[in-house]
């Protein structure tokens, strides 16, 4: 791919320019659904508030200039956290920074590879799978802090949430899980009613004041930088990128991944538009590369965001540029206020964050859709709440190709053709019908013969006894593979180890190559290969009246 197709036009900005209005107030909008969740995932990265607010503005700018979608609003996200939290626990927080500069390189590579079209083919039971998925981790993600739990002991997810609970009953504390549901609830209730107002925000203000003025105890963010870090490159180890590199392909996999999903899912909630894929790499990895400069999380494309700047209005990349503008005038102005927010708080917006984003409709029709999507979608899911997610999409796609070939696979028949009346027009006598039925067997072959379904046909054919000829209609087969190939060619031989002449049909040109090329054929040659099949019926009426079963 040309490399300057994926670098910003001034077309993108044109629009903007000459009516900003709308997009300026949706930014806004964006802006204070995002600060809450910025604060909320850095908090659940491992790597604090500042740096997920870092990465809301670096990565949120540089991917609305960058990116190939006009309305993709990019930051920290629930799905990255639940990578990055393992990444921290083992390479600290310089490891996460380094994690995401070569995920930014990853991402940018691809773009010019042109892989961004890619996404289009992954599985929507897998989808759905790990989508919901990952919402019940960053569930369990909140249950340390809305439980007033300091310190859960466990290597996954799943295992620090029982060890919060099993500590919240030995010492329970109310107040502070009345407060994170009081906060969801607010969230939920109130954006189903009032959508366009930013309950997350405001459910957050007022639990923060009410914790200040009534001096409750419910354990504070604290302290947040008032600006950005200055740009560094010292989290870089030379010596650590071998150990880095698996964990990076993961975050890449996951960032391409979610930021592709999340910019189709913003051209389905728009009327006539359309992301450029490759170009959204793009600006994803250019944002990857400079967030952790600033002390930033590997981010994504957003689909809460995404949606909310829809649904508010925007019309051009502006929009996305603003929210991430509003966010930097925040962490200058206000970082103190910011510092008082309550972690019970920020989970309840987390909570309800998870409840929407599980869309139960689509669950159900694809689990209703048939048994094999209900069973990669539960595994898909069951993988990703127990182990990780790029372990769950692995293992979910694979058993998606797996059920895929076993069902074309049962597409490829092999089927008798009756031979007691005129085939395709074709006349014969009446004593040469009943010679043919006593000594020709043919067989028509429809569909894919490949790997998964080939060896069924070397069992039926290996089974034909009591005849003299078989012929073999070929016209009918949809895709032929090397593996085929050589279950064919068993099969020929082993009938004609038995002296029963095989004649074919209806090669295609493709086909009849791959054959010759590995001895596949039918031991007479050209001579026994037919474009129809009445000549091919015609001749094995003479093979007939040989002892040999050969033409005379």
């Amino acid at each position: 791919m040309n490399a300057f197709a994926l670098l910003p036009r001034w077309s993108d900005w044109r629009p903007a320019v000459r009516a900003p209005g709308a997009d300026l107030l949706s930014g806004l909008m964006v802006a204070l659904v995002a600060l809450p969740l910025a604060l909320g995932f850095g908090i659940s990265s491992g790597l604090g508030a500042a740096a997920g607010l870092a990465t809301a503005v670096v990565a949120g700018a540089v991917a609305a200039v960058f990116g190939g979608s006009r309305f993709q609003v990019s930051g920290p996200t629930g799905a990255m956290t639940v990578v990055l939290v393992p990444i921290v626990g083992q390479h600290g927080a310089s490891g996460v920074l380094a994690v995401g500069l070569l995920a930014g390189l990853v991402l940018v590579v691809l773009a010019v590879a042109g892989i961004g079209r890619a996404v289009r083919y992954m599985p929507a039971p897998v989808i759905e799978g790990f989508t919901a998925g990952i919402a019940v981790v960053i569930a369990l993600q909140q249950f340390p802090s809305a439980l007033h739990i300091a310190h859960a002991e466990g290597e996954k997810v799943w295992q620090s949430a029982i060890d919060a609970v099993s500590q919240f009953l030995s010492h329970p504390h109310p107040l502070t899980p009345a407060t994170t549901l009081t906060v969801a609830a607010v969230v939920l209730v109130g954006g189903r009613y009032l959508p366009k107002l930013p309950f997350a925000l405001l459910a957050v203000a007022a639990a923060t004041v009410v914790a200040q003025v009534l001096g409750l105890d419910l354990t504070p963010i604290g302290e947040i930088p008032s600006g950005l870090p200055a740009p560094t490159l010292g989290f870089v180890h030379l010596d650590q990128l071998r150990s880095l590199l698996a964990p990076a392909l993961a975050v890449a996999a996951l960032a391409a991944l979610e930021s592709l999903l999340s910019a189709t899912a913003a051209d389905a909630m728009a009327v006539g538009t359309r992301h450029n894929p490759d170009r959204e790499l793009f600006g994803q990895g250019m944002a990857n590369l400079a967030a952790p400069l600033f002390g930033g999380v590997p981010a994504t494309g957003a689909i809460a965001r995404t949606a909310v700047n829809v649904r508010s209005g925007a019309h051009t990349r502006l929009a996305a540029l603003t929210h991430a503008v509003v966010l930097a005038a925040i962490i200058y102005s206000a970082a103190p206020l910011v510092a008082d927010i309550p972690l019970a708080a920020l989970a309840g917006v987390l909570l309800a964050t998870t409840v929407r984003m599980v869309e139960t409709a689509s669950l159900a029709a694809i689990a209703r859709a048939s048994r094999s999507d209900a069973l990669i979608m539960a595994i898909t899911f069951g993988v990703t709440v127990a182990l990780d997610l790029v372990t769950a999409v692995v293992v979910g796609v694979g058993i998606a190709i797996v059920l895929a070939l076993r069902s074309v696979a049962k597409e490829a028949r092999l089927q008798q053709i009756p031979l007691e009346r005129p085939v395709d027009d074709t006349d014969h006598l009446t004593e040469e019908h009943d010679l043919l039925h006593d000594h020709i067997v043919a067989y028509r072959i429809d569909g894919p013969l490949f790997f998964a379904a080939a060896h069924r046909f070397l069992l039926e054919l290996a089974e034909v006894s009591d005849v003299r000829v078989v012929i073999l209609r070929m016209s009918g087969i949809t895709a032929l593979d090397t593996t085929g190939s050589l279950v064919l060619k068993d099969a020929i031989g082993k009938l004609e180890h038995r002296h029963i002449t095989v004649l074919m049909s209806g090669l295609r040109e493709d086909h009849r190559r791959r054959l010759a090329a590995i001895g596949a054929l039918p031991a007479g040659g050209d001579a026994h290969i037919f474009t129809h099949t009445p000549e091919a019926i015609v001749h094995a009426h003479r093979c007939a009246y040989s002892p040999t079963g050969q033409t005379r």
